[in-house]
């Protein structure tokens, strides 16, 4: 089997080596409709960005995605669904996103700013304000975001 072939045995799908269920898990917002239509996104190959806090990944003492990455993809129920790679990953200024990257998120964005209004209402939430342990956390222009591309490298 080459690297990028993909054969499945039993109940695992192996991919360059890998049983699926060691792959990092790629979690796309907090389980619920959010995440069920990120997901469809995903498997339907309209959404080949995301954006995270820099901050999410420093208050967890995680790793950044790194080019080159696979994960799994896993929807609410937390199934892996699918297997993802990275392609780009940059830092950025929120008010340095692009529309290109606004665009390949998938969610029908059309314009920078519908992007960072959805954005922010979601950063500002209950859940992610918990989750970083700042009841009060806000972004601005110079909050650091990590845009990253990805490819959908195969389907579960």
């Amino acid at each position: 089997m080459t690297g990028n072939d993909v054969a499945t045995a039993g109940r695992f799908t192996y991919l360059s080596g890998m049983e699926l269920h060691d792959l990092p898990p790629a979690e796309f917002a907090f389980p619920g409709p959010l995440r069920d239509t990120l997901v469809a996104a995903i498997l339907s190959g309209a959404k080949t960005s995301t954006s995270s806090l820099v901050l999410g990944y420093e208050r967890a003492n995680e790793p950044m995605p790194e080019v080159g990455q696979r994960s799994a993809v896993l929807d609410s129920a937390g199934r892996r669904v699918a297997v993802i790679e990275v392609t780009e990953v940059r830092v950025v200024r929120l008010a340095d996103v692009d529309l290109r990257h606004a665009l390949d998120e998938g969610e029908g964005y059309e314009s920078v700013a519908q992007w960072r209004a959805g954005h922010e209402t979601f950063w500002h939430s209950e859940e992610v304000r918990a989750e970083l342990g700042d009841p009060g956390f806000t972004v601005d222009d110079d909050t650091p975001v990590l845009v990253e591309r990805f490819r959908l490298v195969h389907t579960v």
